[in-house]
């Protein structure tokens, strides 16, 4: 992911929470060694918009254009305010933001999205530029949270299980917290509700704690398999009992950054994201980078 070839992409709305995104954006190129490009697209929009909605839409999407300008100079003039020797580029593309932001993924080592959060009303309507992104891009997305302004020394949280996703969120945990100069907390979790596979149905009958540690010896032999190519990097394992994004949280309120993988497939956006990575871009209260599982 970090090869100072690519470009970091950051796509930006005129908010203030996307003025800081590019900041943010602006200290991973920073770190990486990389340019970072700045682009502006079209609001994306819903499909059997009323007469009176799609005159409205068409309003507003010509004052975007007008102001496209305005808010990329803000967005440059705040990353080169902070970091003078950073190459900076920008763009405005007169399409949607999601079909802009996919397409600039193929030739970015990271996709940074700025601008609101995903509530569960535009998970349902898949109207949420995030959602869009995030299940399409060709690279790692993060999806912007909070208000920092640069990465910083704050652990770099994630959740780690068995599939090829979570081994790639795994690496890429690494490598930005090796760029930021930043612990790891890898999150393991257990679920409470034994898998048909066990044969198991009677909750008490488990050796809960000799299940929980298992989990942590597997845990600890994947963050250790990393950690031998980031020695720099201080790491810490957690299982914990509960959903992933239950675990995940737990260990939000010291974190800068939450990374998960999703596997990318499925029929409706709940299911190409999953249900932890969708949690976190719900609830997640810091940045929150989302890795493909390899093709």
């Amino acid at each position: 992911m970090t090869s100072s070839n690519k470009p970091v992409v950051v796509g930006i709305d005129g908010s203030d929470s996307a003025i800081n995104a590019a900041r943010w954006a602006g200290g991973v190129a920073d770190a990486f060694g990389a340019p970072l490009h700045i682009v502006y697209a079209l609001p994306t929009v819903g499909a059997h918009l009323t007469q009176t909605a799609a005159a409205m839409t068409a309003a507003m999407m010509s004052y975007q254009r007008d102001s496209a300008d305005l808010y990329l100079k803000a967005a440059a003039d705040a990353v080169r305010s902070d970091r003078p020797g950073l190459t900076v580029t920008t763009a405005s593309v007169d399409e949607p933001a999601d079909a802009a932001l996919v397409a600039a993924s193929r030739t970015a080592q990271l996709v940074v999205l700025g601008g609101k959060s995903v509530t569960p009303a535009a998970a349902l309507l898949l109207g949420s530029v995030s959602l869009a992104v995030a299940t399409r891009a060709a690279c790692p997305v993060v999806a912007f949270r909070g208000d920092p302004v640069t990465p910083g020394d704050g652990r770099v949280v994630v959740g780690v299980d068995d599939s090829p996703a979570a081994a790639a969120a795994l690496a890429a945990a690494f490598e930005l917290a090796d760029s930021f100069g930043a612990p790891i907390t890898a999150v393991r979790s257990l679920s409470l509700t034994p898998s048909p596979e066990a044969g198991v149905t009677i909750p008490f009958l488990i050796d809960w704690e000799g299940l929980q540690a298992a989990e942590l010896v597997s845990l600890a032999a994947a963050v250790d398999a990393e950690n031998t190519k980031h020695p720099s990097v201080e790491a810490q394992c957690f299982v914990e009992l509960g959903s992933p994004g239950k675990a995940l949280l737990q260990h939000a309120s010291d974190a800068q950054l939450i990374v998960v993988g999703t596997r990318g497939r499925g029929a409706v956006v709940g299911t190409l994201l999953g249900s932890t990575s969708l949690n976190m871009l719900h609830h997640s209260p810091v940045p929150v980078l989302i890795c493909r599982s390899p093709e």
